[in-house]
């Protein structure tokens, strides 16, 4: 399998398990999966740009910042949601929020994760 195809793969496992936590009200969860789901959909995006995977939430925020504006907006203002999610009982408008840019960064990546 190759390192797209893995993200691609992680990404699917992450939106269906978000979406099922937040049916189930586990909301603090749904909130991780999607953030996770993000965070490698903007590793493949870099990995495709790129043609590397970023080692960590610092250095894929820099190349992100400095090449990838738009794509660098979505995630900047949903990772203190995640960091939250650590600390706080969140409700359900926050997985929401994340499931919605979750969409869109698919769509800006072109990203295909429908089977």
């Amino acid at each position: 399998m190759s390192q797209e195809e893995f993200l691609i793969e992680n990404i699917k496992e992450f939106v269906k398990e978000a979406r099922e936590a937040k049916l189930n009200k586990a909301y603090n969860s749904s909130v991780t999966l999607f953030f996770k789901a993000l965070a490698v959909s903007c590793d493949l995006y870099i990995l495709r740009k790129e043609g590397l995977i970023p080692k960590n939430h610092t250095e894929r925020f820099e190349i992100l910042k400095n090449r990838y504006n738009e794509i660098y907006r979505i995630l900047n203002k949903d990772f203190p949601v995640y960091q939250q999610s650590y600390r706080l009982k969140l409700g359900k408008e926050y997985a929401e929020v994340l499931e919605e840019d979750v969409k869109k960064l698919i769509k800006i990546a072109k990203i295909n994760i429908e089977d």
